[in-house]
């Protein structure tokens, strides 16, 4: 989980500034970078937490 969440992250990463170069449309170029935020915002707080709460040192 942590592996897909990390991925996930920088492919959210990834979309959001390769958006640069796909389109000369201010509000396509903004459309496309907060779905790249969402992505790995959702990566970072959905996926990875979710896999670091699972084995939590205050659960043992």
């Amino acid at each position: 989980m942590i592996l897909a969440g990390t991925v996930m992250t920088l492919l959210g990463f990834l979309l959001s500034v390769v958006s640069l170069g796909m389109t000369a449309s201010v509000g396509a170029r903004m459309a496309i970078v907060l779905i790249g935020l969402a992505m790995s915002l959702t990566g970072i707080m959905g996926v990875i937490n979710r896999a670091f709460l699972k084995n939590a040192i205050w659960r043992r």
